[in-house]
Protein backbone atom coordinates (compact mmCIF):
# COMPACT_ATOMS: atom_id res chain seq x y z
CA UNK A 1 0.00 0.00 0.00
CA UNK A 2 3.15 2.66 0.57
CA UNK A 3 4.55 2.14 -2.84
CA UNK A 4 1.02 2.51 -4.73
CA UNK A 5 0.33 6.02 -2.54
CA UNK A 6 4.05 6.43 -3.61
CA UNK A 7 3.61 6.43 -7.16
CA UNK A 8 0.63 8.20 -7.10
CA UNK A 9 2.46 10.87 -5.40
CA UNK A 10 5.02 10.77 -8.10
CA UNK A 11 2.75 10.57 -11.20
CA UNK A 12 0.74 14.06 -9.72
CA UNK A 13 3.38 16.17 -8.58
CA UNK A 14 5.74 15.39 -11.75
CA UNK A 15 2.80 16.37 -14.29
CA UNK A 16 5.11 19.10 -15.71
CA UNK A 17 6.87 19.32 -19.24
CA UNK A 18 10.57 16.84 -18.58
CA UNK A 19 13.49 19.52 -18.70
CA UNK A 20 15.23 18.29 -21.92
CA UNK A 21 18.14 20.65 -21.97
CA UNK A 22 21.84 20.07 -21.28
CA UNK A 23 23.33 21.99 -17.76
CA UNK A 24 26.29 23.74 -18.03
CA UNK A 25 29.79 22.58 -16.36
CA UNK A 26 29.76 23.54 -12.93
CA UNK A 27 32.55 25.42 -12.12
CA UNK A 28 33.09 24.87 -8.76
CA UNK A 29 33.97 21.07 -8.29
CA UNK A 30 37.70 21.35 -6.82
CA UNK A 31 38.44 17.86 -7.52
CA UNK A 32 38.25 16.92 -3.82
CA UNK A 33 36.54 14.13 -2.35
CA UNK A 34 34.58 11.09 -4.13
CA UNK A 35 31.38 12.24 -6.71
CA UNK A 36 28.54 11.20 -5.54
CA UNK A 37 25.11 11.70 -7.75
CA UNK A 38 21.68 11.99 -6.31
CA UNK A 39 18.29 11.37 -8.22
CA UNK A 40 15.15 13.09 -6.66
CA UNK A 41 11.49 13.43 -6.59
CA UNK A 42 10.56 16.89 -8.70
CA UNK A 43 7.80 18.89 -8.90
CA UNK A 44 5.82 20.29 -5.81
CA UNK A 45 5.89 20.25 -3.05
CA UNK A 46 9.52 18.76 -3.69
CA UNK A 47 11.72 22.02 -4.26
CA UNK A 48 14.63 19.63 -6.36
CA UNK A 49 15.08 20.00 -9.71
CA UNK A 50 16.68 16.82 -10.77
CA UNK A 51 20.11 15.06 -10.18
CA UNK A 52 22.09 16.64 -7.75
CA UNK A 53 26.49 16.32 -7.54
CA UNK A 54 27.93 16.19 -4.01
CA UNK A 55 31.36 15.42 -2.88
CA UNK A 56 32.01 13.11 -0.49
CA UNK A 57 35.07 13.09 2.57
CA UNK A 58 35.88 9.43 2.82
CA UNK A 59 38.03 10.65 6.64
CA UNK A 60 35.60 12.87 7.88
CA UNK A 61 31.72 11.57 6.61
CA UNK A 62 31.13 14.72 5.32
CA UNK A 63 28.92 15.58 2.07
CA UNK A 64 29.77 18.77 0.35
CA UNK A 65 26.52 19.67 -2.42
CA UNK A 66 28.80 20.84 -5.85
CA UNK A 67 25.57 21.70 -7.72
CA UNK A 68 22.43 20.18 -9.88
CA UNK A 69 23.91 18.42 -12.30
CA UNK A 70 21.09 17.94 -14.93
CA UNK A 71 17.54 19.63 -14.84
CA UNK A 72 15.27 16.60 -14.96
CA UNK A 73 11.76 15.77 -14.34
CA UNK A 74 11.88 12.86 -11.31
CA UNK A 75 14.94 11.23 -11.86
CA UNK A 76 14.08 8.68 -9.76
CA UNK A 77 16.61 6.02 -9.96
CA UNK A 78 20.06 6.41 -11.75
CA UNK A 79 22.35 3.69 -13.61
CA UNK A 80 26.07 4.35 -14.15
CA UNK A 81 27.69 3.09 -17.52
CA UNK A 82 30.49 0.59 -17.07
CA UNK A 83 33.36 2.70 -18.12
CA UNK A 84 31.43 5.84 -16.04
CA UNK A 85 30.84 7.87 -19.24
CA UNK A 86 27.15 7.64 -19.08
CA UNK A 87 24.55 8.05 -16.28
CA UNK A 88 21.00 6.85 -17.11
CA UNK A 89 17.62 7.70 -14.81
CA UNK A 90 13.94 7.00 -15.02
CA UNK A 91 11.95 9.76 -15.45
CA UNK A 92 9.05 8.94 -13.33
CA UNK A 93 6.03 11.00 -14.97
CA UNK A 94 2.86 11.02 -15.50
CA UNK A 95 3.36 11.88 -19.12
CA UNK A 96 5.69 11.24 -22.00
CA UNK A 97 5.51 13.01 -25.44
CA UNK A 98 1.29 13.62 -25.32
CA UNK A 99 1.29 9.78 -23.83
CA UNK A 100 0.03 8.14 -20.14
CA UNK A 101 4.13 6.96 -20.05
CA UNK A 102 7.47 7.54 -17.85
CA UNK A 103 10.55 8.30 -19.50
CA UNK A 104 14.15 6.90 -19.85
CA UNK A 105 16.92 9.32 -19.60
CA UNK A 106 20.80 9.08 -21.07
CA UNK A 107 23.30 11.68 -19.77
CA UNK A 108 27.20 12.22 -21.06
CA UNK A 109 29.12 12.35 -17.49
CA UNK A 110 32.04 14.25 -17.43
CA UNK A 111 33.98 13.82 -13.97
CA UNK A 112 35.86 16.95 -13.64
CA UNK A 113 33.23 18.91 -13.67
CA UNK A 114 30.52 16.79 -11.80
CA UNK A 115 28.39 18.33 -14.95
CA UNK A 116 25.18 15.60 -16.94
CA UNK A 117 24.42 16.24 -20.15
CA UNK A 118 21.72 15.10 -21.91
CA UNK A 119 21.82 12.99 -25.06
CA UNK A 120 18.47 11.68 -25.05
CA UNK A 121 15.09 10.97 -24.03
CA UNK A 122 12.92 7.71 -24.81
CA UNK A 123 9.46 6.38 -23.92
CA UNK A 124 9.79 3.65 -20.83
CA UNK A 125 6.53 2.16 -22.66
CA UNK A 126 4.72 2.34 -19.37
CA UNK A 127 3.47 4.01 -16.03
CA UNK A 128 5.80 4.92 -13.21
CA UNK A 129 9.06 3.52 -14.23
CA UNK A 130 10.84 2.91 -10.91
CA UNK A 131 14.48 1.30 -11.48
CA UNK A 132 16.85 1.04 -14.68
CA UNK A 133 19.73 -1.11 -14.94
CA UNK A 134 23.02 -1.23 -17.60
CA UNK A 135 24.57 -4.78 -18.90
CA UNK A 136 27.84 -5.77 -18.07
CA UNK A 137 28.94 -4.61 -21.85
CA UNK A 138 27.15 -1.02 -21.86
CA UNK A 139 25.11 -1.94 -24.89
CA UNK A 140 21.98 -2.30 -22.90
CA UNK A 141 19.59 -0.90 -20.78
CA UNK A 142 16.40 -1.91 -18.94
CA UNK A 143 13.77 -0.80 -17.06
CA UNK A 144 11.16 -1.49 -14.86
CA UNK A 145 7.77 0.06 -15.02
CA UNK A 146 5.94 -0.02 -11.24
CA UNK A 147 2.48 1.52 -12.52
CA UNK A 148 2.54 0.19 -15.72
CA UNK A 149 3.38 -3.34 -14.79
CA UNK A 150 6.23 -4.44 -17.34
CA UNK A 151 9.56 -3.77 -18.84
CA UNK A 152 11.38 -2.69 -21.26
CA UNK A 153 14.46 -3.13 -23.08
CA UNK A 154 16.72 -0.33 -25.52
CA UNK A 155 19.90 -0.64 -26.96
CA UNK A 156 22.57 1.54 -26.58
CA UNK A 157 25.23 3.05 -29.04
CA UNK A 158 28.84 4.11 -28.56
CA UNK A 159 27.99 7.84 -27.96
CA UNK A 160 25.42 6.89 -25.02
CA UNK A 161 22.11 7.08 -27.38
CA UNK A 162 19.19 5.20 -26.42
CA UNK A 163 17.37 3.22 -29.06
CA UNK A 164 13.51 3.43 -29.28
CA UNK A 165 12.68 -0.34 -27.30
CA UNK A 166 13.80 -3.35 -28.58
CA UNK A 167 11.89 -5.71 -26.15
CA UNK A 168 8.81 -4.55 -24.22
CA UNK A 169 6.69 -7.57 -22.17
CA UNK A 170 3.35 -6.32 -20.54
CA UNK A 171 2.38 -8.46 -17.12
CA UNK A 172 -0.94 -9.15 -16.03
CA UNK A 173 -2.85 -11.07 -13.11
CA UNK A 174 -3.84 -14.26 -13.16
CA UNK A 175 -7.90 -13.79 -12.20
CA UNK A 176 -8.53 -17.54 -10.98
CA UNK A 177 -5.15 -17.59 -9.06
CA UNK A 178 -6.66 -13.91 -7.29
CA UNK A 179 -3.36 -12.26 -7.81
CA UNK A 180 -2.84 -8.53 -7.60
CA UNK A 181 -1.92 -6.13 -10.11
CA UNK A 182 1.67 -6.43 -11.49
CA UNK A 183 4.03 -4.23 -10.54
CA UNK A 184 7.82 -4.85 -12.00
CA UNK A 185 10.45 -3.36 -8.73
CA UNK A 186 13.55 -4.16 -10.26
CA UNK A 187 15.62 -5.42 -13.51
CA UNK A 188 18.97 -7.37 -12.61
CA UNK A 189 21.70 -8.76 -15.05
CA UNK A 190 22.96 -11.78 -13.95
CA UNK A 191 26.58 -11.87 -13.62
CA UNK A 192 27.69 -13.69 -16.65
CA UNK A 193 24.95 -11.27 -18.79
CA UNK A 194 23.08 -13.91 -20.22
CA UNK A 195 20.05 -13.30 -18.14
CA UNK A 196 17.56 -10.47 -17.06
CA UNK A 197 15.54 -10.80 -13.78
CA UNK A 198 12.38 -8.94 -13.27
CA UNK A 199 11.15 -8.48 -9.29
CA UNK A 200 7.52 -8.43 -9.51
CA UNK A 201 5.99 -7.07 -6.79
CA UNK A 202 2.60 -7.66 -7.70
CA UNK A 203 2.41 -11.33 -9.29
CA UNK A 204 4.97 -11.78 -6.07
CA UNK A 205 7.34 -13.37 -8.98
CA UNK A 206 10.83 -12.57 -10.42
CA UNK A 207 10.43 -13.58 -14.71
CA UNK A 208 13.47 -14.54 -15.94
CA UNK A 209 14.77 -13.79 -19.41
CA UNK A 210 17.26 -14.50 -21.68
CA UNK A 211 19.57 -11.57 -23.01
CA UNK A 212 21.10 -11.13 -26.42
CA UNK A 213 23.41 -8.51 -25.38
CA UNK A 214 24.42 -7.42 -29.37
CA UNK A 215 20.89 -6.49 -29.45
CA UNK A 216 19.17 -5.86 -26.09
CA UNK A 217 16.57 -8.29 -27.41
CA UNK A 218 15.23 -10.56 -24.36
CA UNK A 219 13.04 -13.59 -24.75
CA UNK A 220 11.14 -15.50 -22.12
CA UNK A 221 13.31 -18.42 -20.44
CA UNK A 222 11.89 -21.70 -19.91
CA UNK A 223 11.25 -21.85 -16.71
CA UNK A 224 10.09 -18.14 -16.96
CA UNK A 225 10.36 -17.39 -13.21
CA UNK A 226 11.01 -18.35 -9.84
CA UNK A 227 7.76 -17.80 -7.47
CA UNK A 228 7.80 -15.90 -4.28
CA UNK A 229 5.41 -16.79 -0.62
CA UNK A 230 2.33 -15.72 -1.69
CA UNK A 231 1.69 -12.12 -0.93
CA UNK A 232 5.46 -11.67 -0.30
CA UNK A 233 6.14 -8.64 -2.67
CA UNK A 234 9.71 -9.50 -3.75
CA UNK A 235 10.82 -5.74 -4.26
CA UNK A 236 14.94 -5.48 -4.79
CA UNK A 237 17.56 -8.35 -5.87
CA UNK A 238 21.40 -8.14 -5.44
CA UNK A 239 23.80 -10.91 -6.55
CA UNK A 240 26.26 -11.98 -4.37
CA UNK A 241 29.20 -11.29 -5.75
CA UNK A 242 30.29 -15.12 -6.36
CA UNK A 243 27.05 -15.18 -8.97
CA UNK A 244 25.42 -18.31 -7.15
CA UNK A 245 23.67 -16.11 -4.51
CA UNK A 246 21.10 -13.86 -4.94
CA UNK A 247 19.22 -11.87 -2.26
CA UNK A 248 15.61 -10.66 -2.76
CA UNK A 249 14.02 -8.03 -0.51
CA UNK A 250 10.18 -8.60 0.07
CA UNK A 251 8.42 -5.63 0.82
CA UNK A 252 4.77 -6.61 2.04
CA UNK A 253 6.46 -9.57 3.73
CA UNK A 254 9.18 -7.86 5.96
CA UNK A 255 11.66 -11.03 4.82
CA UNK A 256 15.15 -11.58 2.91
CA UNK A 257 14.96 -14.42 0.63
CA UNK A 258 18.86 -16.31 0.30
CA UNK A 259 18.35 -17.79 -3.45
CA UNK A 260 20.76 -20.13 -5.12
CA UNK A 261 21.22 -18.97 -8.94
CA UNK A 262 22.03 -21.76 -11.57
CA UNK A 263 23.68 -19.57 -13.67
CA UNK A 264 24.04 -22.60 -16.37
CA UNK A 265 20.50 -23.42 -16.53
CA UNK A 266 19.16 -19.92 -15.45
CA UNK A 267 17.33 -21.00 -12.56
CA UNK A 268 16.39 -19.68 -8.72
CA UNK A 269 16.13 -22.03 -6.07
CA UNK A 270 15.43 -20.80 -2.30
CA UNK A 271 17.95 -21.42 0.53
CA UNK A 272 16.38 -19.11 3.05
CA UNK A 273 14.12 -17.06 3.97
CA UNK A 274 14.82 -14.14 6.95
CA UNK A 275 12.59 -12.14 9.02
CA UNK A 276 13.80 -8.25 9.31
CA UNK A 277 11.81 -8.12 12.55
CA UNK A 278 11.23 -10.46 15.76
CA UNK A 279 8.40 -12.44 16.31
CA UNK A 280 5.65 -10.56 17.70
CA UNK A 281 6.71 -7.48 15.88
CA UNK A 282 3.71 -4.66 15.72
CA UNK A 283 5.51 -2.13 13.48
CA UNK A 284 4.15 -1.57 9.87
CA UNK A 285 8.18 -2.70 8.34
CA UNK A 286 8.18 -2.27 4.80
CA UNK A 287 11.90 -3.56 3.35
CA UNK A 288 13.45 -1.52 0.61
CA UNK A 289 16.67 -2.34 -0.86
CA UNK A 290 19.35 -3.79 0.31
CA UNK A 291 23.79 -3.52 -0.07
CA UNK A 292 27.02 -5.42 1.18
CA UNK A 293 30.29 -4.62 1.89
CA UNK A 294 33.40 -5.25 -0.09
CA UNK A 295 34.05 -8.61 1.69
CA UNK A 296 30.08 -9.37 1.47
CA UNK A 297 30.52 -9.94 5.23
CA UNK A 298 27.62 -8.11 6.31
CA UNK A 299 24.44 -6.93 4.39
CA UNK A 300 21.94 -3.77 5.35
CA UNK A 301 18.75 -3.83 4.72
CA UNK A 302 16.20 -0.60 4.82
CA UNK A 303 13.06 -0.61 5.89
CA UNK A 304 9.97 2.38 5.58
CA UNK A 305 7.11 3.47 7.44
CA UNK A 306 8.80 2.33 10.58
CA UNK A 307 12.17 3.77 9.75
CA UNK A 308 14.76 1.34 10.22
CA UNK A 309 18.36 -0.20 9.34
CA UNK A 310 18.57 -3.76 9.59
CA UNK A 311 22.34 -5.40 9.83
CA UNK A 312 22.69 -8.82 8.78
CA UNK A 313 26.22 -11.25 8.65
CA UNK A 314 26.81 -13.18 5.70
CA UNK A 315 28.05 -16.96 5.72
CA UNK A 316 30.72 -17.38 3.44
CA UNK A 317 29.79 -21.26 2.92
CA UNK A 318 26.26 -20.82 2.75
CA UNK A 319 25.13 -17.21 1.68
CA UNK A 320 22.79 -17.06 4.53
CA UNK A 321 22.36 -14.27 6.43
CA UNK A 322 21.83 -13.84 10.47
CA UNK A 323 20.26 -10.72 11.51
CA UNK A 324 22.71 -8.58 13.68
CA UNK A 325 21.14 -5.61 14.82
CA UNK A 326 17.78 -3.29 13.93
CA UNK A 327 18.82 0.55 14.26
CA UNK A 328 17.79 3.71 12.65
CA UNK A 329 17.34 5.41 9.56
CA UNK A 330 18.11 8.88 10.21
CA UNK A 331 15.46 9.95 8.97
CA UNK A 332 11.62 9.16 7.47
CA UNK A 333 11.15 7.02 4.78
CA UNK A 334 14.52 5.52 3.56
CA UNK A 335 14.26 4.85 -0.02
CA UNK A 336 18.10 3.99 -1.20
CA UNK A 337 21.17 3.27 0.65
CA UNK A 338 24.73 3.40 -0.56
CA UNK A 339 28.50 2.46 1.23
CA UNK A 340 31.07 4.61 0.25
CA UNK A 341 34.03 3.11 -1.67
CA UNK A 342 36.36 3.35 1.65
CA UNK A 343 33.37 0.82 3.31
CA UNK A 344 33.72 3.06 6.40
CA UNK A 345 30.57 5.05 5.87
CA UNK A 346 26.81 4.06 4.79
CA UNK A 347 24.67 6.73 3.24
CA UNK A 348 20.68 6.80 3.32
CA UNK A 349 18.41 9.23 1.14
CA UNK A 350 15.26 10.09 3.34
CA UNK A 351 12.54 10.67 1.59
CA UNK A 352 10.49 12.17 3.54
CA UNK A 353 12.71 13.47 5.86
CA UNK A 354 14.05 15.27 2.99
CA UNK A 355 17.67 14.17 4.26
CA UNK A 356 20.99 11.89 3.32
CA UNK A 357 22.27 10.48 6.68
CA UNK A 358 26.05 9.39 7.31
CA UNK A 359 26.46 6.26 9.43
CA UNK A 360 29.62 5.15 10.44
CA UNK A 361 30.25 1.47 10.45
CA UNK A 362 32.94 -0.88 11.48
CA UNK A 363 34.91 -3.15 8.92
CA UNK A 364 35.06 -5.96 11.73
CA UNK A 365 31.95 -5.85 13.11
CA UNK A 366 29.59 -4.37 10.83
CA UNK A 367 28.10 -2.25 13.02
CA UNK A 368 26.43 1.00 12.39
CA UNK A 369 27.01 4.00 14.71
CA UNK A 370 25.05 7.13 14.06
CA UNK A 371 27.37 9.69 12.97
CA UNK A 372 24.67 12.80 13.58
CA UNK A 373 25.61 14.07 10.05
CA UNK A 374 22.62 14.95 8.14
CA UNK A 375 22.73 16.67 4.52
CA UNK A 376 19.60 18.64 3.55
CA UNK A 377 18.22 17.71 0.23
CA UNK A 378 14.67 17.75 -1.38
CA UNK A 379 13.24 14.26 -1.56
CA UNK A 380 16.37 12.19 -2.20
CA UNK A 381 15.58 8.73 -3.98
CA UNK A 382 18.85 7.18 -5.34
CA UNK A 383 22.61 7.73 -4.92
CA UNK A 384 25.12 6.32 -6.79
CA UNK A 385 29.08 7.20 -6.18
CA UNK A 386 31.45 7.56 -9.31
Amino acid sequence: MSIISRRKFVEISSAAALGLQSWPALANHDGRGRLLLVGTVTGAPSTSDGIYAFAFDGESGDLKQIALAAKSESPTFLALSQDKTHLYAVNEIRQFQGKPTGAVSSFALNKKSAALSLINQVTSMGGGPTHIAVDHSGRCVFAANYGGGSVVSFAVDKQGRLSEPVSFFQYAADAEKHERRPHAHRVTVSPDNRFLLVNDLGLDVIHIYKLDPATAKLTPHDPPLWRATAGSGPRALRFHPNGRWVYCVNELKPTVNVLEWDSRKGTLTTVQEISLVPEGYQGKAAPGDIVFDKATRFAYVTSRLDDFMATFSVSPETGKLTFLEKSSCGGQRPRHLALDPTDRWLLIANQDSDNIAVFARDPKTGRLSPTGKSFSLAKPMCLVFI
